[in-house]
């Protein structure tokens, strides 16, 4: 009989810890079965957490179609844990309906008016994709018996006492004693940098607005008056966001015309907004095309075995030297299959001849370019990831409207290539870059990675990514236009930058591709915050960084010690103390921690790497739960189960 239960306590019950909830049940009988004492702190509803909750605007979509949700590990996962299928979205949806599944609330009726329209290519709203998650982790608790009480409030400080374990206070005055603790904070805010605080001090000066990096649906923006205008840094995922909240928030609405275009009917609060970013365009559009030809099979050159010759070639990798030839050799691997088995009118060379060929050659080598030219003879067809990545670049612009014309061009063409049946091609492209990020974290030690990599994987590789393949739905570009149309959106045109006009009082925007240069008392940086472990405002990263039980990653780099601002944590998720040493029961999960996991739902069947994160954290924790209830009688505890691959 154990001495003791293990008490574990999750900081933050959004959909990460209902995943890791769902693999601590599902791994149990393998790795410790006996009781627990689980308690979840989250102060809105568990489940959706903050970012996820039903609370939020009803315009606001997700960026991934219902069939490519699922918050479940399915046979795909490799993973040391026994998968546990069920529903992803679209199913849980069809159940909800046929009253397969009936723990459910009474949906207002727009949840169900959106239930019964949903189908496998429905951008869901946020707030549907709130009722998935929170069902999932009421299952999950379930699945653990008795074993799970929340917390309806917010944690406040963590302190590890004298007697063992650690103290986490909470806001409404209780203190959860745990032998384990896991922070799953998932996007936190933190203090202003020194750019933001300058802009929101001017703006104060100067009777100005001023919008600092934030979760888009919890910032004020009813201070910006009709017919204003407001500079947008940033356009991103939360730039989107931003139009739905400022446009169709404030009554306007879209109309379909003859034509089969849109137009924007203003309710006339509307401001009117400059938009640049460091490209200057939109992310690109999700993709409505389906595959013709061959359907992709396993990753061909960025394999584990590859990258384990360039470890025993090289010792330490550099990511651009080594890592992106790779990457972009599988790309275009997977684009260029599509293109000649799926639309062969458009080449001049056989699949088989072709691939024999290019296996042998190098991404950036004279030989593959001629290669592809002999095979495509339309060079628009090329894929050029560079300028895909920067496709302004060494362009000068005359004049504001010659910018107006060229982005806009720029969506139009974009939505021509992934809203259209005419060219799978890009989604083999957005599948090879989803399954590379996917094996990024799992293939390659960041410990064997140069500084200079490690910054570019969380820095320029995760925005190339979500660059490419975590845009909006194509309908959003489409309303973008109808805006920029109507007057409402103007275009500023890349590597914007803004200044202050003390003068004046006003920021100034300008891009050096056009030398445009506009004025507007408001800017919004159309962003979430940058991560910062030292400036965050979250109590409990200030109280682990304070204490120093928790640290902030530091890369040595050619220019000095560079801060990457999040969490460090272990290979194990074990959190890192300012000593250098691992905290045997702290753990941190998140894209605040310096771990890789990306997301915390999936597409099913895609090896989802949160999913094999989710597993093998279950199992560390449950291997220290094991430890923690072994009876204080000297006996020695057998090795916890290994957490590790099928």
């Amino acid at each position: 009989m154990p001495a003791t239960i293990p008490a574990i306590v999750f900081i933050g019950g959004g959909p990460r810890t209902a995943g890791v909830l769902e693999r601590i049940a599902a791994n149990r009988p393998d790795v410790f079965a006996g009781p627990l004492q689980i308690h979840v702190v989250e102060p809105h509803i568990p489940g959706s957490g903050r970012i996820w909750r039903y609370d939020q605007d009803p315009g606001l979509l997700l960026n991934s179609m219902a069939a490519d949700i699922t918050m479940f590990t399915d046979e795909s996962v490799d993973c040391a844990g026994p998968a546990a299928p069920g529903p992803g979205l679209a199913e849980w949806a069809a159940d909800v309906l046929d009253a397969s599944i009936i723990d459910v609330p009474d949906f207002p009726q727009p949840l169900w008016k959106q239930l019964r329209t949903l189908t496998g290519t429905t951008f869901p709203t946020r707030q549907l994709q709130s009722q998935y998650l929170e069902w999932f982790f009421r299952r999950a608790a379930r699945s653990l018996g008795r074993s799970v009480t929340v917390h309806r409030t917010t944690a406040v400080g963590i302190t590890a006492p004298e007697g063992g374990g650690h103290d986490v206070a909470l806001a409404n005055g209780r203190t959860l004693h745990a032998d384990i603790v896991v922070t799953a904070l998932g996007h936190t805010d933190s203090k202003p940098d020194a750019v933001s605080a300058g802009f929101a001090d001017f703006a104060a000066r100067h009777g100005g607005y001023h919008a600092a990096p934030a979760y888009t649906t919890d910032v004020d923006y009813s201070p910006i008056g009709p017919g204003q205008d407001v500079i947008v840094a940033g356009m991103g995922l939360a730039f989107v966001d931003l139009l739905v909240l400022l446009m169709e928030g404030r009554g306007g609405r879209f109309q379909e015309t003859n034509d089969g275009g849109l137009r924007y009917l203003p309710s006339g609060r509307e401001p009117r907004l400059w938009a640049g970013s460091r490209r200057g365009v939109p992310y690109h559009s999700k993709i409505s095309a389906v595959l013709r030809g061959q359907a992709p099979g396993p990753l061909q050159f960025f394999t584990a075995a590859a990258v384990e010759a360039l470890l025993e070639q090289h010792g330490e990798l550099d990511f651009r030297e080594h890592l992106w030839p790779l990457i972009a050799k599988e790309a275009g691997y997977y684009y260029y299959r599509e293109l000649l088995t799926g639309s062969p009118e458009r080449a001049t060379m056989g699949w088989d001849s072709f691939a024999a060929r290019y296996a042998g050659l190098d991404w950036y080598s004279g030989e593959r370019a001629d290669l592809v030219a002999a095979a495509v003879p339309d060079a628009g067809l090329h894929l050029d990831l560079e300028r895909l990545d920067r496709p302004f670049a060494g362009l000068r612009f005359h004049g504001h409207q010659a910018v107006q014309d060229v982005v806009a061009e720029y969506i139009e063409n974009d939505l021509a290539l992934r809203d259209s049946p005419d060219h799978p091609e890009t989604l083999a492209l957005f599948l090879a870059l989803l399954h590379v990020y996917m094996e990024v974290g799992r293939v390659v030690p960041a410990e064997r990675l140069n500084a200079r990599s490690q910054q570019l994987i969380h820095g320029w590789w995760h925005g190339f990514f979500s660059f490419v393949d975590s845009g909006p739905p194509p309908h959003r570009l489409r309303e973008m236009l109808a805006l920029h149309r109507a007057g409402l959106l103007q275009f500023l045109g890349p590597g914007l930058e803004v200044t202050l006009d003390e003068e004046g009082g006003t920021f100034r925007a300008t891009s050096p591709h056009s030398g445009v240069s506009v004025s507007a008392q408001a800017v919004i940086e159309a962003r979430l915050p940058s991560t910062s472990v030292a400036r965050s405002l979250n109590p409990v990263l200030a109280s682990l960084y304070e204490s120093g039980m928790g640290s902030e990653q530091q890369l040595l780099t050619s220019d000095g010690i560079h801060s990457t601002g999040k969490l460090l944590v272990s290979p194990e998720h074990r959190l890192i103390g300012a000593d250098g040493k691992p905290q045997p029961s702290l753990f941190g999960i998140g894209p605040g921690t310096s771990g890789w996991g990306a997301g915390a739902f999936a597409r099913p069947n895609t090896n989802a790497a949160p999913f094999r994160e989710n597993d093998a954290l279950a199992r560390t924790i449950l291997g220290v739960a094991r430890d923690a209830a072994a009876p204080p009688s000297g006996t020695i505890s057998p090795e916890p189960a290994a957490v590790g691959k099928k």
